[in-house]
């Protein structure tokens, strides 16, 4: 099975469950794929959308109902806990809208939130619309990296085109990543 048919069978699955588990790059790969034209613009992005939502809903009650369990404990003991904690108690609906934009939170915050007296039904409404900016927003970053690689390299074949996206965005988060720890060891103690 070529690699087009898989996309065109399993993408919107893979676009959903990697937004859930990991993040932009599977919104952003969405957002290639879409500017090939094997799967449209709308249905990547929603795909996006809801993993990202499910994802966010799934550790948001893992912080409410399961929070003795051995994996959501590892998670509530990274350092990046307590400035998920001071941003939440400090901008509560701010933080819920903007947690999965802010590198090296996205994944404890729900659970953080999860935590607190923070109502379900709160967090339902703000998680759905922060998901639905975020998943329009990379998926079209995606789109318009994918229109960029092809007006710059030409029609590339599909996975040279996917390379170049994943290797793409495995330089930026690696720069978010050293951007971060330099602004932490910047930060006074």
């Amino acid at each position: 099975m070529s690699i087009e048919l898989l996309i065109e069978h399993y993408g919107l699955l893979a676009i959903f469950l990697g937004a859930a588990f990991e993040g932009e790059t599977a919104a952003f790969l969405g957002g290639v794929i879409s500017h090939r034209g094997l799967l449209t613009y709308w249905s990547a992005s929603l795909a996006a959308t809801a993993g990202s939502f499910a994802g966010d809903q799934f550790w948001f009650f893992a912080g409410r109902y399961a929070a003795r369990w051995g994996l959501v404990r590892r998670l509530m003991e990274r350092p990046a806990l307590a400035r998920a904690t001071r941003l939440l108690e400090r901008y509560p609906t701010g933080f819920i809208l903007a947690f999965r934009f802010l590198v090296g939170l996205r994944t404890i915050s729900p659970i953080v939130i999860g935590t607190t007296r923070i109502a379900t039904g709160k967090f339902i409404i703000l998680n759905a619309a922060a998901a639905l900016v975020w998943g329009q927003l990379f998926t079209a970053l995606g789109y318009l990296f994918g229109h960029g690689i092809q007006q710059t390299l030409g029609h590339l074949p599909l996975h040279r085109h996917l390379l170049i996206a994943v290797g793409a965005a495995a330089v930026v988060a690696g720069a978010a990543l050293v951007f971060r720890k330099m602004k932490l060891r910047a930060r006074p103690s």
